[in-house]
């Protein structure tokens, strides 16, 4: 039989986003949720599981200005810089006026 606290950590993890980076370089990606900031340095093919369970805002590279928003059980990589949902195009992150578009790391 499975502890209850083992089985709601599994099941969560398994609700939660994950990030890997595909790129060459490292890349530092802060995960926002709610109140909670954490920063993690990736290196190229590290992945990082079991974020956003409840949503979150995602900036690379410390893009203030566009984070990406995660409802929480996206599979996602960083390619080129952006963040894109695994198999398909780049996330697309709101912009003041209502338009979207790519969010693009800062300089």
């Amino acid at each position: 039989m499975v502890p209850t606290a083992v089985l709601i950590t599994v099941l969560s993890a398994a609700h939660a986003a994950s990030v890997t980076n595909r790129d060459d370089v490292d890349h530092k990606v802060t995960i926002v949720e709610g109140e909670t900031q954490k920063d993690h340095v990736l290196k190229k093919d590290e992945v990082l599981e079991g974020v956003c369970e409840r949503g979150c805002s995602i900036r690379i590279d410390g893009d203030d200005v566009n984070p990406y928003v995660l409802e929480g059980t996206e599979v996602t990589t960083i390619e080129g810089g952006d963040l894109y949902a695994e198999g398909q195009g780049p996330l697309v992150s709101p912009r003041p006026g209502g338009a979207s578009q790519p969010s693009k790391p800062g300089p």
